[in-house]
């Protein structure tokens, strides 16, 4: 394919000789002339470019196929995707056995399974499985539901997902945190989302990502988690675990500076088909192997093909 431009004013001229018609272009003496008596500038027209497509067998306006913009992807990523599933062939990470998958109660209603396992994933921010899984077993208990949650005074609740909470002092920095600002800022989510649930949503939770994120005390990746857990639907990709390894290992076309940037930039490229799988696989990975500190490098399958591990 060709590109063809001309100038407007040609192609004009060139149809005013064809039909014979069309007002002559002055001269420079007559257009001098001209503007000496209006007192006003000649306005002359602008000259614009119209580009044709010409077809490579030289017939124009023939129709050309759209250019294909190759997509951007990481290189080796299969061969890194296939050793982490090596690693990960055992499956024994605690998010494998604690994770929100394994925290409701499988003998409830739906609705109920649902909220339990919402509820688990409000409790899990900043906070180790082990310990969200304690809590949600001591909240069973009890019968976790809704109703039940809401009937339950803030102490009480406080007590039963302790020591659940912000222990690094993520909310107030410069503050050493005591317990009962962090129960209470979790109490009053959890009583918050219940009350908007049973008013809204007869005691299930929503079905939608924008939904859920509406709720009290719900972030991205609790909402991306609950659609994939509670509703079998995969939204998107994110977890902290995943944002790190992400970077690290040259997943993402520029680095990025949080989980949700990195959700953006991985699902640009990582298909779709993976998706559900890649959240659990690298949750685990990172759990076992690509620690957030001291990463164990030496024991990776993928230390040779890892940007962060040449760096170490």
């Amino acid at each position: 394919m060709r590109v063809v431009t001309r100038s407007r004013s040609r192609v004009l001229a060139a149809a005013s000789r064809g039909s014979g018609e069309g007002l002559a272009p002055l001269t420079s003496g007559a257009a001098a002339t001209e503007g000496r008596k209006s007192h006003k500038p000649v306005k002359r027209p602008w000259k614009r470019l119209c580009v044709a497509y010409e077809a490579s067998n030289g017939e124009e306006g023939a129709e050309a196929e759209p250019l294909q913009v190759p997509v951007w992807e990481p290189q080796d990523w299969q061969q890194q995707l296939s050793n982490i599933r090596a690693m990960r062939s055992k499956k024994d990470a605690p998010v494998d056995q604690l994770g929100a998958e394994h925290c409701y109660d499988t003998s409830v209603p739906p609705e109920v399974q649902r909220y339990q396992v919402l509820l688990s994933l409000m409790l899990s921010s900043q906070t180790k499985d082990q310990v969200t899984a304690g809590a949600m077993k001591r909240l069973r208990a009890r019968g976790l539901t809704v109703d039940s949650i809401l009937q339950t005074d803030d102490s009480t609740l406080g007590q039963l997902i302790y020591p659940v909470g912000f222990w690094r002092g993520l909310l107030f920095p410069d503050q050493v945190m005591n317990l009962t600002t962090i129960f209470q800022s979790k109490v009053k989510f959890i009583k918050q989302t219940s009350a908007i649930l049973q008013q809204r949503y007869g005691g299930d939770i929503p079905a939608s990502v924008p939904e859920l994120v509406a709720l009290p005390g719900v972030g991205p990746k609790m909402a991306h988690l609950a659609m994939a857990v509670a509703w079998g639907t995969v939204s998107g990709i994110v977890d902290t675990h995943v944002h790190r390894i992400a970077n690290r290992l040259g997943w993402t076309k520029r680095t990025t500076k949080s989980p949700e940037k990195t959700r953006e930039a991985l699902e640009e490229w990582l298909p779709r088909e993976l998706w559900g799988e890649i959240n659990g696989l690298l949750v685990g990975f990172g759990q076992q192997t690509c620690l957030p500190v001291h990463p164990r490098c030496q024991t990776c399958l993928n230390r040779a093909l890892c940007p962060a591990a040449q760096s170490l």
